[in-house]
């Protein structure tokens, strides 16, 4: 049986799900919990992705997700894959580490994405690891992020979950009337007092009737569905690539000449494709000819050493 195609279109929310191969705990570790956060907030910035909620979980994570530019599939294949390759390489292991295809719900802004939020918080009270007053205390959700906005990055965008939680503010205030809208919610067992909660994980998406019939009507759902894909979503991307090559090109002041005059390995080119690869998802290959630096492969290489050169370290080591 053919795949289901994922409907992608720019702006789009979901409520995304998946879980350990055999339900295996890939999260069993902090050092594993931490490093796919780490993960998915590279992900987010390469894809220019809005986080609205996300916890991980012993063996699955959520996510609660806004895509401007369309791009859920392309970023969930770096995520995963990124993530993937990290966790074998330091453990040691090969093979499939998530349990095949990830669960992707499209999800109605406004209430829809605030019920969805709120569930992702809950989760690690449904799943018994922390009485819902020691929610706050569970380091691997976004709603631990709540109480410490300094360190949440800028495409963490938790006002949805507040504000559907009855127009309460992203303050001190307004967060502890969110812990006990949460407390209250989560006094009647794992559907709280929304019965809609034990649908938050079925279907193909959650909203509103009308919200239902325009994707079907604008979208089609059928093999078209994935036009933005298919037509015109690539060169879009590539032209959003092209304006921030145009302006790391000036910041350090190069020119289309010196590109073709410097050797491949230049560290200045290195430097613009590096950031080009935290900052996109420009492929190694477009990298490459942009910047006549050989190969994509070569990119790879060139960005690696620049990483752990700065950083001490080649991705996540500590899984453990």
């Amino acid at each position: 049986m053919p795949r289901k195609l994922r409907l992608e279109f720019p702006g789009a929310c979901y409520h995304v799900i998946n879980r350990g191969n055999y339900r295996a705990d890939i999260f069993a570790s902090e050092g594993a919990r931490l490093a796919f956060e780490a993960c998915l907030f590279e992900a987010c910035e390469k894809s220019a992705w809005k986080l609205h909620a996300f916890v991980i979980m012993t063996n699955h994570y959520h996510l609660a997700l806004e895509t401007p530019d369309g791009n859920l599939v392309a970023g969930m294949q770096w995520l995963q894959a990124t993530f993937a390759n990290r966790f074998n390489r330091f453990r040691g292991e090969n093979g499939h580490l998530f349990q095949g295809r990830y669960k992707a719900l499209l999800v109605e802004e406004g209430g829809p994405l605030g019920q969805v939020c709120h569930y992702i918080d809950l989760n690690p009270v449904r799943a018994g690891i922390v009485p819902v007053e020691r929610l706050s205390e569970y380091r691997y959700s976004s709603y631990w992020y709540l109480g410490q906005p300094k360190l949440r990055p800028s495409f963490l965008d938790l006002r949805t979950a507040i504000e559907e939680a009855g127009g309460l503010s992203d303050t001190p205030a307004g967060h502890r009337s969110y812990a006990d809208f949460l407390a209250w919610q989560a006094q009647d067992g794992p559907a709280g007092k929304n019965a809609a909660y034990v649908r938050l994980s079925k279907g193909w998406a959650l909203g509103s009737t009308g919200f239902k019939k325009a994707l079907i009507k604008d979208h089609s759902l059928a093999a078209t569905c994935r036009a933005w894909e298919a037509s015109g979503a690539r060169e879009i991307r590539e032209q959003a690539w092209q304006a921030q090559l145009q302006e790391l090109l000036g910041q350090a002041r190069k020119t289309p000449s010196d590109i073709t005059a410097d050797r491949k390995g230049a560290a200045w080119k290195v430097q613009i494709a590096t950031a080009l690869k935290q900052h996109t998802q420009a492929p190694n290959s477009w990298i490459a000819v942009q910047l006549h630096m050989g190969s994509g492969a070569a990119v790879s290489q060139y960005v690696a050493r620049a990483r752990k050169s700065s950083t001490g370290t080649n991705g996540p080591t500590d899984f453990n």
